[in-house]
């Protein structure tokens, strides 16, 4: 518990300090703002609370708020969904309890296995918990990398994405790509603090990666629900793919990656020309599957 609650002050003291005082609505004081962002009683004012409240809550005291004033200290930030989402994890409001699966590596059923090779034409990745690689198809490995030569507890998609040399060379927007895998894990850890094996996977980024060390600092958290990725690949050169990504019923834990480009577009082009190389191994191999 006590974990939660410095993660609490940590994020709220984050969060307010990027805040917009005129975005907020606040009429100006005349004084002099030393540092960036709202004020504790700013925030305590637009969400309707007091200020000696708000800030026992900033300091991680124990104390557990109404939902309804958790939404109201949302708004005061300007929280986004992913980070309104964060804010109610850390502060131990449930809004919708959904069965998850157990902490360690979980198995793909067949049928998700069955539905990767039928959309052989597109890459697809399917990612579990904290982001671990669960599977993915012929075309995902060769635009991406063959997750399934490392060890089993190493195929995770943030662990890749800044320990692998040839991550950061396939991406032309890398960084703009390994901060959304830091927000994304950070709103992971929101939701389950006592996971160890969530625990453990961030003790090592941050050991071994100084980016990663940066930017979960920040404290910021993104959901990944679509978006694009741009490319340079050794094989085919540069392209955009555009990503969706898709739940099964019943399975919160498990999400689909699809990765689709425009028809008749430079970057189709690219991907179908993929496609026909790694259909057999007598064409050429790109170098990082």
């Amino acid at each position: 518990m006590a974990q939660t609650n410095r993660e609490l002050a940590d994020f709220l003291r984050r969060a307010r300090s990027q805040g917009d005082p005129s975005r907020a609505g606040l009429p100006p004081d005349g004084r002099l703002r030393r540092v960036p962002g709202l004020r504790r009683e700013e925030v305590a004012l637009l969400a309707g609370v007091s200020t000696d409240y708000y800030t026992r809550l900033e300091q991680g005291r124990r104390i557990t708020p109404s939902p309804a004033v958790v939404e109201a200290i949302g708004r005061a930030l300007g929280l986004d969904t992913a980070a309104h989402a964060h804010l109610r994890d850390l502060m131990g409001i449930a809004t919708a309890p959904t069965p998850r699966s157990p902490h360690g590596v979980k198995r793909v059923r067949p049928g998700l296995h069955q539905l990767l090779d039928a959309l052989d034409g597109e890459p697809v990745l399917v990612l579990g918990r904290r982001a671990d690689v669960l599977a993915a198809n012929r075309m995902a490995k060769a635009l991406f990398a063959d997750f399934e030569k490392p060890a089993l507890r190493h195929r995770n998609y943030a662990r890749w994405m800044f320990l692998d040399d040839d991550a950061r060379a396939l991406f032309v927007d890398w960084e703009e790509q390994a901060r959304a895998a830091v927000e994304s894990l950070r709103l992971e850890a929101g939701r389950d603090p006592h996971d160890r094996h969530t625990s453990a996977l961030v003790a090592d980024l941050r050991e071994h990666s100084p980016e990663f060390d940066h930017w979960w600092e920040q404290h910021r958290v993104h959901q990944r629900t679509h978006g694009s990725k741009r490319l340079r690949h050794p094989l085919v050169g540069e392209l955009t793919v555009e990503y969706e990504t898709l739940s099964p019923p019943g399975d919160p834990d498990t999400t689909l990656f699809v990765y689709t480009a425009e028809a008749g577009s430079p970057s189709r082009q690219a991907l179908d020309l993929l496609a026909s190389w790694t259909l057999t191994d007598s064409g050429p191999r790109a170098a990082h599957t």
